[in-house]
């Protein structure tokens, strides 16, 4: 019999920080503070001196992250009189100084993630659009929208550290882009696993543009959570480097993401009207993040040569808090503040991505500016810290680790421009096509370069079910197995990372006969007592009283013993083709865990190799929940519905599932 009294007290995890990172946690406990750049002759910086206090705690645990957003201490939050401007950098001064259109990016959508809730966040945007005169933004009129990471409206706790971070956030995409859309996607807690399905979750409902504004250590599970959550061909992710100086994070140094540095801002007697430096000292400590990444592989197109992994940064933006930007926050905040860390640059970036306009189908738009380095203000001067080779952390003509290739001067290098390598694909469209139902298919796709001696690598979305393309020869061949109709796109890419795409219907005709509605899972509310048909961990099919069935006597419990475990509950299935289908079952999860940001215990919903949820013990609460996901996308084929609870070394969590189904119609 499991037991259900109460556990002694979590004994603490083992702490696992970087050693990159010191200043992370001497901020993250207000031992460390930021002291603003001296200013030049010609410069006349708005402030001589700032404190700060860093909004979100440093990472704790492996797979742990941190906004990156830091709050000026020294000026008093505060709401305005009338007639008052707030300090800080607004809208037009970051359109002066980036050289940015005021009139792009209309009907763009810009996604933010962060973790946990801010309850305030739609209001405090209005109140900052209104301060600036920029056009309302709202869920009414379809401009602002916040969903969970699932994309639903079942919002995370909030916490006043992630609010202010998530004030910025949208605050900075209106400054730069005032006509795109924003979608905020709150994260259950600050893990990369939570923040990663944020991030699928955004590019799933659309959003061409993706900031992140948080980092922690980096680890040898990135490259996993790299293929898992940032390799979105398409679209721009941008990622702050962190604030911390020199020193890579997680996920900055991601192959699949545009690295975002950070630099001080000044008005200036030049040209331009401003200058910039990068945001740090040569004696470290508080900063804009870069380096070198311990396990990321380089990325084709960074050429530097200094480091044989992923470089960061890529570009960047003003940073620094003594150069900082205004930002308004109500919950855990007064009204008006001066935020920086590179938490400001990333969206920053994000939207100047937005004005450029939608990125080409299957490129990676952190290749675009590297095609493009003579539109960008190339910063020359200071440094985040002392290292070896010196470029990784000091300025200087051309690359750099703390500003990258540099800041936007319009949006011509945020641009594909149609090619990302000096070459020019071209796809050939082979036109509609028409497959039969359980027909074979073989349609070449072919394609050519400008560039001589180039090789192809293909990639198609949207290929109807039992289809697949052959990445080095473009042949799309195997079985039509669900009838419909499905919108191809069909990319090929080059060396240098040019690219090309074309876009054709493709509809498998139905055999005949229709769909029969049935429920398919055997044994579906456990009431036989035994497992059979299911498969599953000795146990799991139980009859206590302790844990209520949701109706009978049988229910499958997973999990709940308070040690580490792992628990299995599995069944093969037939989909017919053609049909509609629906996997839905009842769920119950009760926890003696306390912690309401961290995800120690888990249940993951598999169908064949899609993973439909996860849940854990962030999720408990009174009584059954009926869960219901679409599976239609597996009609044709046999796959194993499975559910798998892991449990870690103290603290119960029980995953109670009852009265399953799988209905087709």
């Amino acid at each position: 019999m499991r037991s259900h009294l109460p556990r002694s007290p979590r004994l603490p995890r083992a702490r696992r920080l970087s050693a990159a990172l010191p200043a992370l946690a001497l901020v993250a406990t207000g031992l460390l503070a930021v002291t603003a750049p001296t200013a030049t002759a010609t410069d006349a910086a708005p402030h001589s001196a700032a404190t700060t206090k860093r909004l979100c705690a440093a990472p704790s645990h492996p797979g742990e992250m941190a906004c990156l957003a830091l709050a000026r201490t020294d000026l008093a939050q505060h709401d305005l009189a009338p007639n008052l401007t707030p300090s800080g950098y607004g809208p037009s001064d970051l359109a002066s100084a980036y050289n940015l259109p005021t009139s792009a990016g209309t009907g763009a959508t810009v996604a933010i993630v962060d973790a946990n809730d801010d309850p305030n966040a739609e209001s405090d945007l209005a109140a900052y659009r209104s301060q600036y005169g920029l056009p309302a933004c709202t869920t009414s009129n379809g401009c602002f929208k916040k969903v969970d990471q699932r994309g639903g409206t079942t919002y995370p706790t909030a916490d006043s550290g992630w609010a202010g971070e998530i004030s910025l956030d949208v605050d900075m995409v209106s400054a730069v882009c005032p006509n795109c859309h924003i979608l905020l996607v709150e994260a259950d807690s600050a893990t990369m696993d939570n923040l990663g399905t944020a991030v699928n979750t955004a590019v799933s409902m659309g959003a061409k543009y993706v900031s992140n504004s948080y980092g922690g250590p980096e680890d040898a599970t990135d490259t996993t959570s790299d293929s898992s959550y940032f390799n979105h061909p398409g679209v721009a992710i941008t990622v702050s480097s962190g604030d911390s100086g020199y020193g890579a994070q997680y996920p900055a140094a991601s192959q699949y993401v545009t690295a975002v540095g950070g630099t001080s801002l000044n008005r200036a007697s030049n040209a331009r009207g401003w200058s910039e430096t990068v945001w740090g000292s040569s004696a470290g400590g508080n900063g804009a993040g870069s380096g070198c990444s311990a396990y990321d592989p380089k990325p084709s197109w960074q050429k530097d040569t200094g480091c044989a992994n992923r470089t960061v940064a890529d570009v960047s933006a003003v940073a620094d808090p003594a150069t900082g930007v205004a930002v308004y926050q109500t919950y855990g905040g007064s009204g008006w503040n001066v935020y920086g860390g590179t938490s400001a640059s990333s969206p920053i970036i994000a939207a100047v991505y937005a004005l450029a306009g939608t990125p080409a189908a299957g490129t990676n738009p952190a290749s675009y500016p590297y095609a493009h380095p003579g539109s960008l203000n190339d910063v020359t001067s200071g440094a985040n810290g002392s290292c070896s080779p010196s470029y990784l952390c000091t300025a200087g003509a051309g690359y750099d680790g703390p500003t990258g290739l540099g800041t936007p001067n319009g949006t011509a290098a945020f641009s594909s421009g149609g090619s990302t390598g000096g070459n020019t694909v071209t796809v050939t469209n082979p036109g509609s096509q028409t497959t039969a139902q359980g027909s074979a298919v073989s349609l070449q796709i072919k394609a050519s370069d400008s560039g001589s001696g180039q090789t192809l690598t293909y990639r198609a979305t949207g290929l109807p079910a039992g289809l697949s393309v052959n990445s080095s020869t473009g042949l799309i061949t195997g079985t039509a197995s669900t009838a419909g109709t499905s919108t191809v796109t069909v990319t090929a890419t080059d060396g240098t990372g040019a690219a090309g795409s074309t876009t054709f219907s493709w509809t498998v005709t139905g055999s005949g006969g229709g769909c029969t509605a049935a429920q398919l899972l055997g044994n579906p509310g456990f009431e036989t007592g035994t497992a059979t048909p299911w498969t599953a961990t000795a146990g799991v099919i139980d009859n206590s009283s302790s844990e209520p069935a949701h109706s009978g006597s049988w229910k499958a419990w997973l999990d709940g013993y308070g040690t580490t475990h792992t628990d299995t509950l599995s069944q093969s299935v037939t989909i017919p083709a053609g049909c509609k289908a629906t996997l839905s079952f009842y769920l119950h999860i009760d926890t003696a865990e306390t912690s309401t940001t961290n995800a120690y215990d888990k249940l993951t919903v598999q169908a064949g190799s899609t993973t439909l949820a996860t849940f854990s013990n962030l999720n408990a609460g009174a009584g059954y929940t009926l869960r219901s996901y679409d599976v239609s996308s597996l009609a044709g084929q046999t796959v194993t519905v499975k559910f798998t609870g892991t449990e870690d070394s103290s603290l119960q969590t029980s995953f109670v599932i009852d009265d399953t189904a799988l209905t087709t119609s």
